[in-house]
């Protein structure tokens, strides 16, 4: 087993920062030590097997992206990442880890459904991976399978009360899945958007010849984010099970998440970083309400008006802690042959945007500009996604016994994130296209190996490993 020593760095947690080196051997962190430190001999770095030299920058765990799909069947096609060439892309960006869905359709068996992710993944990840499992169909088959995925180290499953005829959930259906959860330490995860009001303004949209992608914005009303979001804290409340909403975009939807943290709840959301950079005006909007450009960023929840204030909310309530992580939601199509399938009919656009490579970057760049602190950047993108889907103490810390999953960043360079620029995903255009960045991944070392150093990829297919998740070890 080789061991590293990455000297000179300021490692960087949730709760602080300080000079200090790091002993990786193996796989694992096995010292955290004072510059100079004689305990381990007098010249540590001439016995070890290589050296990283983090002078002048940031030693941080390495990031866990909790919401990513890839190769999810939608809208009659499927998402362009493979596990292969998504968590590759994740790697470039000092992303470690990614919590991946499971996807079980009405008719279709639990079992089933996660058997076939572990057959698109295995063998296949550049770097460690887990799985929640979407339970799009609610029955009782479904319910019995539930109660047996702890077993399988999958400790959390979402639901949908969006997408009518796809994955939705009516109220009682929610509630006996919720009911499951609450007997078995199950986290639920929800998609808060009421599904069947917004397919009814979609319809009379596209009837009165608003077809564009701007339009899936407006269908998608905040009221409608935030109504559902407060139903399902009223559901969870009712049968006492833990919820975690995620992809949160309404300034709306975060109160009645604060609300229900407030009165002592165990309620939990993310946002992703679309909704603290981009917004309905100006990249659903672009080109105008008719244009088709705007498809490059249709996703659900959708884009929201800046002109209302939405990403500064976002901003804020991950400052306050009325949302706790940022993922990503990667579910990139490209827009040649993908996107494209929704022209005339803004229904028919794949909903999804990639950004796996580019959200340990877009969060620091928050750092930068006075949004978050250093040490919230490493909570909300590392610590705290460890943490919450049952990885604490093996991911999201540098301490020793944790996994080295670490990421050398230098606050001193610059990316500039764009096609031909760093964009390894697999589409054929970036959302993020022109955004500039005060800050570097460097190197990224996953499981005590050095799988991408100076923008060079050195991890391969079948590195990563399934991670069996321990229950939330975040509840109040």
């Amino acid at each position: 087993m080789s061991t590293t020593l990455i000297t000179g760095g300021t490692v960087v947690s949730a709760t602080g920062r300080a000079a200090a080196d790091v002993l990786i051997d193996g796989e694992r962190i096995v010292a955290v030590l004072e510059p100079g430190s004689r305990l381990l001999g007098t010249d540590l770095a001439a016995s070890v097997d290589t050296v990283v030299d983090a002078t002048g920058k940031y030693v941080i765990p390495g990031g866990i992206d909790a919401h990513t799909h890839m190769e999810l069947p939608f809208g009659g096609t499927s998402a362009s990442d493979t596990f292969e060439t998504g968590t590759r892309a994740a790697a470039h960006g000092g992303t470690t880890t990614i919590i991946d869905f499971a996807v079980q359709r009405y008719g279709e068996r639990v079992q089933d459904g996660l058997a076939t992710w572990h057959e698109k993944a295995a063998g296949s990840c550049a770097i460690d991976y887990g799985f929640h499992q979407i339970v799009g169909g609610v029955d009782e088959d479904s319910l019995t399978a539930m109660r047996s995925l702890v077993d399988e180290g999958v400790t959390s499953f979402k639901l949908f009360m969006a997408y009518p005829g796809v994955f939705y959930a009516d109220d009682a259906q929610v509630l006996r899945a919720m009911q499951v959860a609450r007997d078995t330490g199950l986290l639920t995860m929800m998609h808060a958007e009421n599904g069947p009001a917004i397919d009814v303004l979609a319809e009379q949209l596209v009837a009165s010849g608003r077809s564009g992608p701007y339009y899936h914005g407006i269908a998608r009303a905040w009221q409608l984010e935030e109504e559902a979001t407060h139903r399902a804290i009223m559901l969870a409340d009712v049968t006492g099970a833990p919820l975690y909403v995620v992809h949160v975009s309404a300034k709306q939807a975060v109160a009645q998440l604060a609300a229900a943290r407030d009165a002592g709840k165990n309620v939990f959301g993310e946002t992703c970083p679309q909704y603290l950079y981009l917004s309905l005006e100006e990249q659903l909007g672009a080109g105008g309400p008719e244009s088709f450009e705007g498809a490059k960023w249709v996703c659900s929840t959708p884009l929201r008006s800046r002109a209302e204030g939405h990403q500064d909310s976002m901003w804020q309530a991950l400052r306050t802690n009325d949302l706790q992580m940022v993922s990503t939601d990667h579910c990139p199509f490209c827009f040649k042959d993908q996107k494209e399938l929704g022209r005339g009919d803004f229904r028919a656009i794949p909903n999804g945007i990639g950004g796996i490579e580019h959200r340990m970057d877009l969060m620091y760049q928050g750092v930068v500009t006075g949004e978050i602190t250093l040490e919230r950047w490493v909570e909300l993108t590392s610590t705290t996604p460890a943490r919450m889907f049952g990885l604490a103490g093996r991911k999201g810390v540098i301490a020793p016994g944790a996994d080295a999953d670490v990421v050398v960043y230098d606050p001193n360079g610059h990316t500039s994130i764009g096609v031909g620029k760093t964009h390894h995903m697999n589409m054929d255009y970036s959302a993020w296209e022109g955004f500039e960045i005060d800050g570097h991944v460097d190197t990224v070392i996953s499981r005590g190996r050095v799988v991408v150093d100076d923008g060079a990829y050195l991890g391969s297919p079948g590195h990563g490993r399934f991670l069996k998740r321990d229950l939330t070890q975040y509840l109040v």
